[in-house]
C-alpha cells in the first residue's frame, strides 16, 4: 500500500504526520519516502545513519560545433528556451533543460548528442522496521521533479510506502501522490489553510486518488475546514490541537509520538482507517 500525505499549504504538518504514522507501525516494514527534496526533514526524526544512495542527474544537450549548420531548429524546438541559437553559435542552458531529447530528434545533421548533468541525490537510512529514502535538490537548480521520480522508484511492492510529499499544489505534488492507494490530507482550521485544502481536493479529485482530511492545530481559526469536509463527505480521519508540547518535541526534532507515545495509537487507528475505507 502508498499512502501519501500532502497539503496545497506548507507548514501544516505534513512531516509531523508522516513521522508518526510510521513510527506508530510497528508490526510492518515501512519505507518512508521524503518528496519533499527542496527541503527534506525527515530525516531529522527518523534516528538513522544516512549515507549516499544515487546522484540523480538529467540529461542535457551538447552541440558538435564542427558539425551544426546553425539552422536553428533545436531553439525552435525547445518550448523551454534551454536552447540560444544565432548564426554562428548555439548556446545551451542546462538549468533550464528538462532532458525531453527532443532537440537531438529534431537536427537534421546529428550534431547533437547528451551528456548527464546533476541535479540531486538520494540518500538512505534505516532502522529497525523503518526504511528512508530522501531526495535533495542541489542548491539553485530548479529541477525538483525528476528527484521525485527517482526517489519513487525506490518504492518497494513488500513494504507500507508512506510518501512525504512537498507543498502546495505544482508538479512536484503531483509527482509525489501520483500512484498513491490513499492521500492524506493535512490542514489546518486558518483561511489560508481552508483555501489550500480546497485546492487540494480539486487536484486529487481531477486524478482519482481517495483521500481523507487531518486536521493540525485543530482548535485554532474558524469552522470553515470542518463544515467544507461535512458538505463535500470527506472523512475527517484525526484531530491534532494546538498544544505546546507539541510544538516544543518538534523542534527538538523529537517526534510527538516519541515524546507522547499515547498517540502512537491515534495513529494506528488513522491507518487502521485508511484500510477500512479503502476496502470499503
Amino acid at each position: 500500500m502508498v499512502i501519501s500525505v500532502a497539503s496545497g499549504k506548507g507548514g501544516t504538518g505534513k512531516t509531523l504526520v508522516s513521522v508518526s504514522l510510521a513510527l506508530s507501525i510497528e508490526d510492518e516494514h515501512v519505507l518512508l519516502l521524503d518528496c519533499d527534496v527542496e527541503e527534506p526533514n525527515t530525516h531529522i526524526f527518523i534516528k538513522a545513519g544516512f549515507d549516499l544512495l544515487k546522484t540523480v542527474n538529467v540529461p542535457v544537450p551538447r552541440v558538435n560545433e564542427a558539425l551544426c549548420v546553425h539552422c536553428k531548429k533545436c531553439a525552435e524546438f525547445c518550448k523551454y528556451k534551454a536552447i540560444l541559437a544565432s548564426k554562428t553559435t548555439v548556446t545551451i542552458f542546462p538549468d533550464l533543460c528538462h532532458g525531453c531529447g527532443g532537440c537531438a530528434i529534431v537536427c537534421p545533421v546529428h550534431a547533437i548528442d547528451e551528456e548527464m548533468h546533476r541535479i540531486g541525490r538520494l540518500m538512505h537510512g534505516s532502522t529497525a522496521n523503518i526504511e528512508v529514502i530522501y531526495g535533495e535538490l542541489e542548491i539553485s537548480k530548479p529541477l525538483a521533479v525528476p528527484i521525485i521520480r527517482e526517489v519513487k522508484r525506490q518504492i518497494s511492492n513488500d513494504s507500507l510506502v508512506i510518501v512525504d510529499s512537498p507543498p502546495g499544489t505544482s508538479c512536484p505534488v503531483i509527482e509525489a501522490v501520483k500512484g498513491s492507494d490513499f492521500c492524506v490530507l493535512v490542514t489546518e482550521p486558518t483561511p489560508f489553510g481552508f483555501h489550500d485544502l480546497t485546492m487540494m481536493v480539486e487536484v486529487l479529485t481531477q486524478i482519482n486518488i481517495p483521500f481523507g482530511v487531518v486536521i493540525n492545530r485543530a482548535d485554532l481559526g474558524d469552522e470553515r475546514v470542518w463544515d467544507f469536509c461535512k458538505s463535500k463527505n470527506i472523512p475527517i480521519l484525526l484531530t491534532v490541537p494546538y498544544e505546546r508540547r507539541i510544538a516544543v518535541s518538534y523542534s527538538k526534532g523529537v517526534p510527538m509520538v516519541v515524546d507522547m507515545p499515547e498517540w502512537k495509537e491515534k495513529f494506528k487507528d488513522l491507518y487502521k482507517e485508511i484500510k477500512r475505507l479503502l476496502n470499503k
